[in-house]
């Protein structure tokens, strides 16, 4: 809701064109789900409550609407591919990156960023996806997913430790997908300086010798300094400079096609705010340029990733 007013009175809707939602097909969950899962996702439906972990939990529209949640994101990548969007927001709840192949998590039933990026690979023949979450907590479900693959090259920002645990640095990946998996586990307090410079320096750096044909952005705004969740110090104009940075990526890397897909974000002032920042950047409307300084933070980040990841990535 809060996102759908900041929506309504954003001041380049001429810039925006709204796709009508749709739901995920059982072949489409199949990419990442077996059945055995979807079935017992489905089996919530029409029930009032169903306690599915200690976090996650269903009402009876819950399977529904996560299958719009999942649908939607591939109707902004089909809408891209077909060139009546230059790039795309899909506006979606309940998020999808702590979502396993065989397990609801941390209020995610289908993980629909992992979904996005392995039907983008079927359907349109890619060979290489990048997908970025800098979501407040790691996104294990993505992670998982493409832990053994190199067709996805997950990156992941998030706070550590912090729900789920997971996303340390030497989760690297493993076998094929051995350096394809990147995570920069950050304390707690991180701001905008060391964030921004992590995405301009590090993740430029790995993606552009990656050189992905399409990039899949988990956008969790949970980092927020006034977010309840979490204990990050981000503000909005430091998610627009990272989202300014990933929509340049795209531009030069694959003919700027691009899209998010929202995750978390618990404080809603502060959620309207930076997804408004984030729509900034991929409308060309975004008028800030920081000069982001180093810290100390950054310095050991950078350190950390050298030792996990020098063998696989030079930055």
């Amino acid at each position: 809701m809060s996102i759908r007013e900041g929506l309504r009175a954003y001041p380049h809707n001429d810039s925006l064109l709204s796709l009508k939602p749709r739901v995920a097909s059982e072949a489409e969950l199949e990419l990442i789900h077996p059945p055995s899962y979807i079935r017992s996702i489905q089996a919530t439906a029409g029930k009032p409550s169903t306690q599915l972990d200690p976090d996650t939990a269903t009402s009876a529209m819950s399977y529904e609407v996560a299958l719009h949640a999942a649908g939607s994101t591939l109707a902004v990548i089909d809408a891209v591919f077909a060139g009546e969007i230059d790039n795309g927001f899909a506006f979606v709840r309940p998020p999808g990156h702590h979502a396993e192949p065989n397990r609801a998590m941390g209020f995610c039933l289908f993980s629909n960023a992992a979904i996005g990026a392995a039907y983008v690979l079927q359907k349109y023949r890619l060979s290489r996806v990048l997908v970025v979450d800098f979501d407040v907590h790691h996104g294990n479900g993505t992670q998982k997913a493409f832990y053994h693959r190199s067709d996805v090259l997950y990156i992941s920002t998030h706070q550590f430790p912090l729900y789920p645990g997971t996303g340390d640095f030497q989760e690297i990946g493993s076998g094929a997908g051995a350096g394809f998996t990147v995570n920069f586990p950050l304390p707690a307090r991180t701001g905008d300086a060391t964030y921004n410079l992590i995405f301009d320096k590090v993740v430029g750096s790995i993606a552009a010798a990656y050189r992905p044909e399409f990039l899949l952005i988990s956008a969790g705004y949970d980092a927020h300094v006034s977010d309840p969740l979490a204990g990050m110090e981000v503000t909005a104009a430091g998610f627009g400079g990272i989202s300014q940075t990933l929509v340049t990526l795209a531009q030069k890397l694959c003919a700027g096609k691009i899209v998010f897909l929202l995750e978390g974000g618990y404080d809603l002032k502060g959620l309207q705010e930076s997804a408004l920042k984030s729509l900034d950047a991929l409308t060309g409307h975004n008028s800030q340029v920081e000069s982001w300084k180093s810290d100390q933070t950054f310095e050991a980040v950078l350190e950390k990733s050298r030792k996990s990841l020098g063998s696989h990535w030079k930055f």
